[in-house]
């Protein structure tokens, strides 16, 4: 009975943590799709222009520097996406 109960504990805590890591967005290597589908308040235009000026200028630092570089991408947009957005 106890096995049964760590086995069914152990496997939803594998599938929480699984779909966090699904849900986290790497903002210097997603693709513009995977970044248009997953952030709040950035469609496929938006995306594809942070895709762009990633390109042209190198990775993005923070949020700070992504709002300076994006034109549409602003500090709320950022704020809004915080927990999901990784800049390593």
């Amino acid at each position: 009975m106890k096995r049964s109960m760590l086995r069914w504990v152990f496997g939803i805590t594998a599938i929480l943590f699984s779909s966090i890591s699904l849900a986290a967005v790497n903002i210097n290597k997603d693709p513009a799709a995977t970044i248009a589908k997953e952030l709040k308040g950035v469609g496929q235009a938006k995306a594809a222009a942070i895709v762009k000026e990633r390109k042209i200028h190198g990775p993005y630092i923070n949020g700070d520097d992504l709002a300076k570089r994006v034109k549409g991408i602003g500090k709320t947009t950022i704020a809004n996406n915080k927990d999901k957005i990784v800049y390593k």
